[in-house]
């Protein structure tokens, strides 16, 4: 994905910026970052070489690294809180 050892590494592509609806990026390194928007209607949702979840959107594209064991056991663990 990105080259580095970091896990959870995420793209976000999304078709015109008029589909976001706020981008905060400071200069000072401790403040968050908060990108928002609409993706729009789901027209597909896949798993690539279980290492890397797709949705895409009418309006864009949303990537993120996990794979789907890792996806899985996540999901299992908020339906039993």
């Amino acid at each position: 994905m990105n080259g580095s050892n970091e896990k959870g590494f995420f793209s976000v592509e999304i078709e015109s910026k008029k589909h976001l609806t706020n981008v905060l990026i400071s200069n000072n390194s401790r403040e968050r970052v908060l990108i928002e928007g609409f993706l729009g209607e789901f027209s597909e949702i896949e798993m690539i070489e279980n290492a890397l979840v797709q949705f895409k959107g009418a309006n864009g594209v949303l990537r993120i690294d996990i794979c789907k064991d890792e996806l899985w056991k996540k999901l299992a663990r908020k339906e039993v809180k």
